[in-house]
C-alpha cells in the first residue's frame, strides 16, 4: 500500500498544504550532508558520490554504531523498481570494502579527518576494526514508491536482505518548503536483518541471542544481576533491537571491554523505563525509583525514541566483571540484541557453554 503523508495548517478551518518538489536530487543530497539527522541521528555519514562498479556513483555512505555500513541511494521523484537492482549492485561493491578502503573513503569525504577519532566522538566508543563492515543496510530515499518496488523491498526484507525505503515528501507553505519523513518498514526489521546478513560468511541462525550490555555511567551490571534485567537506550538504534526478544528466548550477555558475563532467559517483552517495575523487598516499584548506580537515560524518560528500554530476565549463570569471559576469536557486536549468523557466533556459544555450565539449568 503506497505511503503518503498529508499536512494541514492549524486553525479554525484547517488548510491542507500543497505538495511540492525539490528542484534536483542534488539539493536533497546536500541538505542531508548538512543535516544527517534528516536520515537518522544514529548514523554517521562517511562518504558521498563514491565511484562503484563501472564508475557508477553511490550517493551517500554511512556507518552505524556497530561498524556496519549503510548505503543510501536518493531519488527525488517516484522510484521505479530498477533502483532496487541498482542498489543491490552497489551493495555488492560495499560488501567487498576492506577497513583501509573505508578509512580512505572517509578521509576524502571529511577533508582528511581520522575515521577512528570521529567515530569515537560520535558514538562514545572505539571503532573495532574486526567489526567494521561485517554487515550493511540498503536505504532508498524517495518521494514515492510504485507498488512493484514496494513488493520487492518487502520480499527482500522478509528474507533478511537489509533494505528499507525512507520517504521524503515536500510541501509548500507560502514561500517556504517543508519536508516530511516516513519509513516504509519498521527500522528494527532492517537493523535485525543487517545483523544477520554477513558479508563474508553466513550460516543458519543457531537460535541463541546475543546482547551487548553497556556497563558504565548509563547502566550497572551489578544492578542487572540483582534485579534481573537487560536494557539499552539513548536512541532507537540501541533500544529497538530489544523488541526482538520474546519470553523464553535464551540470551548470552557481553559487557564491551570486559567479556561475556551471563546467560539468561527472557521473561518479558521490552518495556520503556517509565513502565518497567522491579520486585524489591518493599514490593513492586518503578525501576527508575529503585536503580541508583546508573543514569538509565532518565533525562529521556518521556521520549519514546531515546528512553531506556528493559527486558526482565531470569539469570541461568553469571559472572562478575572481573571473571568475564573473553577469549581470542569470540564474537562481539555493539547491537543491544542481535541474532548472529556468522560461524564465529556458533563457535563462541559452544565455548561459552563450557564456561557457563548452568546455561540450561532451568530447562528449555
Amino acid at each position: 500500500m503506497p505511503v503518503k503523508t498529508h499536512l494541514w495548517k492549524v486553525g479554525e478551518k484547517p488548510q491542507i498544504m500543497a505538495e511540492s518538489r525539490l528542484e534536483t536530487e542534488k539539493m536533497l543530497e546536500e541538505m542531508i550532508v548538512q543535516e544527517p539527522r534528516m536520515l537518522s541521528d544514529e548514523w554517521m555519514l562517511i562518504g558521498q558520490q563514491e565511484r562503484t562498479f563501472n564508475n557508477q556513483p553511490l550517493d551517500l555512505l554511512a556507518i552505524a554504531p556497530d561498524g556496519s555500513l549503510v548505503l543510501i541511494e536518493l531519488k527525488r521523484d517516484r522510484t521505479p523498481r530498477e533502483v532496487v537492482a541498482q542498489s543491490l549492485d552497489y551493495a555488492s561493491w560495499v560488501e567487498k570494502l576492506e577497513p583501509e578502503d573505508i578509512v580512505e573513503i572517509y578521509s576524502r569525504f571529511s577533508s582528511g579527518r581520522e575515521l577512528s577519532e570521529d567515530f569515537e566522538r560520535k558514538f562514545g566508543q572505539r571503532l573495532d576494526e574486526d567489526e567494521l563492515n561485517q554487515s550493511h543496510q540498503i536505504i532508498i530515499v524517495a518521494a514515492e514508491l510504485d507498488a512493484s518496488t514496494e513488493r520487492i523491498v518487502a520480499y527482500l526484507n522478509d528474507r533478511d536482505v537489509a533494505i528499507n525505503v525512507l520517504f521524503f515528501q515536500v510541501f509548500s507553505n507560502g514561500d517556504e518548503k517543508i519536508i516530511s519523513r516516513t519509513w516504509l518498514l519498521d527500522p528494527i526489521e532492517t537493523q535485525s536483518a543487517a545483523s544477520k546478513t554477513k558479508t563474508r560468511d553466513s550460516e543458519p541462525w543457531n537460535g541463541e541471542y546475543y546482547s551487548s550490555f553497556g556497563h558504565g555511567i548509563s547502566r550497572s551490571w551489578s544492578e542487572a544481576l540483582e534485579y534481573g534485567f537487560i536494557c539499552g537506550g539513548g536512541g532507537a538504534w540501541y533500544s529497538r533491537t530489544l523488541q526482538l526478544l520474546s519470553p523464553g528466548d535464551r540470551v548470552w550477555v557481553k559487557v564491551p571491554g570486559a567479556g561475556f558475563v551471563g546467560v539468561c532467559r527472557a521473561l518479558s517483552h521490552a518495556l520503556p523505563a517509565s513502565e518497567f517495575t522491579l520486585n524489591t523487598s518493599e514490593g513492586e516499584r518503578p525501576a527508575l525509583e529503585v536503580l541508583k548506580e546508573g543514569t538509565y537515560h532518565r533525562e529521556f524518560a518521556d521520549d519514546e525514541e531515546k528512553c531506556e528500554y528493559f527486558v526482565s530476565v531470569e539469570w541461568l549463570d553469571t559472572k562478575n566483571l572481573e571473571q568475564a569471559v573473553q577469549e581470542v576469536g569470540m564474537f562481539g557486536n555493539q547491537n543491544t540484541v542481535c541474532k548472529p549468523t556468522t560461524p564465529k557466533w556458533r563457535s563462541t556459544v559452544d565455548r561459552l557453554k563450557g564456561r557457563f555450565p548452568g546455561f540450561e539449568a532451568k530447562g528449555r
